[in-house]
């Protein structure tokens, strides 16, 4: 994770706008009772850097209306259940050492895509009131911080910082469960995955650094199960794995998240109450003959156990970009998707059909 305005680097991406609930709904997601996602990314296309004036005025015309999002983190993280399931599939090793990583191994600092930049696409996703200069640049706006539950009132200029754009996954941990021998392009498309991006408080983005959930959670307690949820939906995605640590703490906020079953108690046997002494009988019993081989019956086969169906790793990532025109897919939660444009946005994603 990169802290401050160096923090929010990435990649053309998303045309993405919130509405006006969208981080409310995140701030009010499950929440536990205590303290405490896998196709290879596809190489990005080239793109000329981004510039973005220090400061700017906000637009003197009215201000323009957010487009419909065309997908949020919340739409892709899992239910706690199945992010525990998903947990479990994710391999379990030491950290690989930080020798060699650099922010520069994930790609320049928020290239431009058709006149815009993941930036401003993931400021428009989670910011409400948003006002732009050019269609594409956020001037002002307001955000509920997920990690804190703080509100601010963004506004360009010498406090642009106050908001910055956190990695779900930090890249410095990416790079040591993983992504150190990726591809630079796949390193590249992982930093600028809107999957991975959220527009999050200064304070919350430089305290977190480059930790794990078994180093650091959010303080607002009430999306820690989102945020671990959303870790596992990408690890998973990407292929990364988790150490053990990081792990334990995971399936400790999960299991306690509404929406997944609680642990289960054995039954403690009752002792049975030893029956009363009887007399031995003084006369001696009749003969009783000796019991018959009881007749053979064929042995009743136990009810077999459905193995759960693994994920499958070839699902698309509903607003991800895509080569095909017309090509379709299937998310995740099992949405239709097709790879077309829209009248606001040129660029080929991944859409709802």
């Amino acid at each position: 994770m990169v802290i401050g305005q160096p923090r929010e680097r990435g990649r053309g991406g998303l045309r993405l706008a919130l509405a006006g609930c969208a981080i409310a709904g995140l701030l009010v997601g499950c929440s536990p009772t205590q303290t405490a996602t896998n196709a290879n990314p596809a190489p990005p296309t080239t793109a000329r850097s981004a510039t973005t004036p220090a400061s700017a005025a906000p637009s003197a015309t009215a201000p323009t209306p957010p487009r419909q999002a065309v997908t949020t983190p919340a739409d892709l993280s899992h239910s706690p259940s199945v992010a525990l399931i998903e947990l479990d599939a994710l391999a379990i090793k030491g950290r690989a050492p930080m020798t060699g990583y650099s922010r520069a191994q994930f790609g320049p600092a928020w290239p431009s895509i058709a006149g815009c930049d993941e930036r401003n696409d993931t400021l428009r996703r989670d910011l409400t009131e948003i006002t732009l200069d050019g269609g594409c640049e956020v001037t002002s706006g307001t955000l509920v911080s997920p990690y804190s539950a703080t509100t601010i009132h963004f506004v360009r200029g010498p406090h642009s910082a106050d908001v910055q754009i956190d990695h779900v996954v930090a890249l410095g941990d990416a790079w040591q469960t993983g992504a150190q021998s990726w591809t630079p392009a796949q390193r590249e498309a992982f930093a600028n995955d809107p999957a991975e991006l959220l527009a999050v408080d200064a304070h919350s983005n430089e305290q977190k650094g480059d930790a794990d959930a078994a180093s650091w959670l959010p303080s607002n307690k009430a999306f820690r199960c989102a945020y671990v949820s959303l870790q596992v939906t990408i690890k998973d995605r990407y292929r990364l794995w988790v150490t053990q640590a990081e792990h334990d703490a995971i399936a400790g906020i999960l299991g306690r998240c509404a929406g997944t079953a609680g642990p289960t108690t054995r039954a403690t046997a009752t002792p049975a109450t030893p029956a009363a002494a009887t007399s031995v009988p003084t006369s001696v019993p009749t003969p009783v003959p000796p019991p018959q081989p009881a007749s053979t019956a064929p042995a009743t086969s136990a009810t077999p156990i459905t193995p759960i169906t693994p994920i499958a790793k070839d699902y698309v990532t509903p607003g991800a970009f895509c080569s095909t025109a017309g090509a379709t897919g299937v998310s995740k939660t099992g949405k239709a998707e097709v790879c077309t444009t829209t009248a606001t946005d040129t660029r080929l994603r991944w859409r709802g059909a």
